[in-house]
C-alpha cells in the first residue's frame, strides 16, 4: 500500500467524510509523516521542523472528534506550507502563518464539511486564528458537542462554574475563586494550595 493510500484511510477515520480528499491533497502538495497519538492534555496536534529531515512529522491526538481533528490537521499543515513559503526564520503563529492557516481553511468552511452551529464560532476564530483552537472559548464549547466516547451528558467547563463552586478535576477537589484571562484561581481544598487552571478544563461540580 502506498504512503498516501495509507493517509487516505487514516483520514477516513478521523475527518468528516467529505473532507478527506482535500486533507490528501493538503499532503500530496507538501507530503510530510503523519502519525496518530494517544491524548495528550497540552496539546491537540504538533508540527515541529526538523533542520536534518527531508521529511516533516505531524501529530494529532486520537480522540479528537471529527470536525476539532480536521481543524488541527489544517493548523498544523499551515505551518508546513508557511516554512516552505516563507522559510523556517517566521514566526511559528505570526502572520504569515495566520494567513495559510486561513486560505488552507477557506475551502471547507461550509456546512459540507462542519454543521451549522460550529460554523458561526469557526468563521469568527478564523478572523485572527489564535496559536490553540483550545484558548478560544466559544469555539472549544461549541466543539465539545461532538466530542468521541461521551456518556450524552453535557460537558461541564470550568469557566461555567460559580465562584465559590467546588468541583473535581483529575481525582482532586477544588473551589473557584476568580477567573484571570484565559484561566482560572483556584484553590485545592486538601492542600489549601492556590492553582492557575485553564477555564476549558472539563470538571465536576460537587454538590453541597
Amino acid at each position: 500500500m502506498q504512503i498516501s493510500d495509507k493517509l487516505q484511510v487514516i483520514l477516513s477515520k478521523h475527518v468528516p467524510k467529505p473532507a478527506v480528499a482535500y486533507c490528501l491533497s493538503l499532503w500530496q502538495q507538501e507530503p510530510f509523516s503523519f502519525q496518530v497519538t494517544a491524548s495528550r492534555k497540552t496539546k491537540l496536534g504538533d508540527f515541529r521542523f526538523r533542520k536534518n529531515r527531508s521529511t516533516q512529522t505531524i501529530t494529532i491526538n486520537a480522540d479528537l472528534n471529527p470536525y476539532q481533528f480536521l481543524l488541527t490537521y489544517i493548523h498544523e499543515v499551515a505551518h508546513l506550507h508557511a516554512f516552505v513559503k516563507y522559510s523556517t526564520h517566521i514566526a511559528p503563529h505570526g502572520k504569515e502563518w495566520k494567513q495559510t492557516f486561513q486560505q488552507l481553511m477557506s475551502p471547507v468552511l461550509s456546512t459540507v464539511y462542519f454543521p451549522i452551529d460550529l460554523l458561526i464560532p469557526l468563521r469568527k476564530h478564523m478572523l485572527n486564528p489564535k496559536a490553540s483552537s483550545a484558548r478560544d472559548l466559544f469555539l472549544m464549547k461549541e466543539m465539545s458537542k461532538y466530542d468521541l466516547n461521551t456518556s450524552g451528558a453535557k460537558a461541564l467547563f470550568l469557566s461555567d462554574l460559580k465562584s465559590g463552586n467546588k468541583f473535581e478535576l483529575s481525582g482532586r477537589v477544588f473551589e473557584k475563586i476568580e477567573t484571570k484571562r484565559t484561566r482560572v484561581l483556584c484553590e485545592e481544598i486538601s492542600s489549601g494550595k492556590k492553582y492557575l487552571i485553564a477555564q476549558l478544563a472539563k470538571v465536576k461540580l460537587i454538590d453541597e
